[in-house]
């Protein structure tokens, strides 16, 4: 399950370049599922009673649980090219991203109910990342490049969590996407191959 989570963060973390300009904006909705219009979730401020849980639905928007009402802007003058790396080597940093995401969660949230909903928050969202791997829900295969560039400031020095806020919120992502070129993907054959990988895989992960 940890492996499905990690694709999306590996795309966040991945090398970032400079120039940009002339966005273009895909005004449209994520779609999560294969439902035709976007669901919208309960409110969960203030969940349950517990204090951690209050504003929680601000980060995202009231009913957006998943950011799945979000509109994604491309930029169109990006120079990030893909290359291949060893499996092992992806493996090991998506490993990495899964227990910085589990220490997260861990230490700086207390009630295990408020780590329950925000773990399942960020399993659904970053699962997301699957449709648009296998070109399901009409947004570029990318990461945002502006979100991405915090990466470096969840530790201090010392190896301690950062708890400054970043100044940004979950709606802002996809507002900077950036889109690398290079990857195999053929508008012809690759909805099957992609569909066979992604059977395999999930055949694989409920063995």
């Amino acid at each position: 399950m940890f492996a499905k989570l990690a694709i999306q963060l590996l795309s966040v973390s991945a090398l970032i370049s400079g120039a940009v300009s002339k966005p273009v904006r895909l005004s449209r909705d994520v779609l999560i599922s294969s439902a035709n219009s976007p669901r919208t979730s309960p409110s969960f401020n203030n969940w349950g009673g517990f204090s951690s849980m209050s504003n929680f639905d601000n980060f995202y928007g009231s009913g957006n649980f998943v950011n799945s009402h979000s509109t994604q802007v491309v930029e169109q003058e990006q120079h990030v090219v893909c290359h291949s790396e060893q499996i092992e080597i992806i493996q090991q940093r998506l490993v990495v991203l899964q227990e910085m995401a589990k220490r997260i969660i861990t230490e700086q949230i207390c009630e295990v109910e408020t780590q329950t909903i925000v773990f399942q928050q960020f399993h659904a969202s970053l699962g997301s990342f699957s449709s648009d791997l296998t070109r399901q829900s009409g947004h570029q295969v990318g990461y945002d490049s502006s979100i991405a560039s915090h990466y470096g400031s969840i530790y201090n020095s010392d190896g301690s969590f950062n708890s400054q806020d970043l100044g940004f919120s979950g709606s802002s992502v996809g507002s900077s996407t950036v889109v690398p070129s290079g990857s195999n993907w053929n508008d012809q054959t690759s909805p099957a191959s992609v569909g066979a990988a992604y059977s395999a895989a999930q055949s694989a992960s409920s063995s």
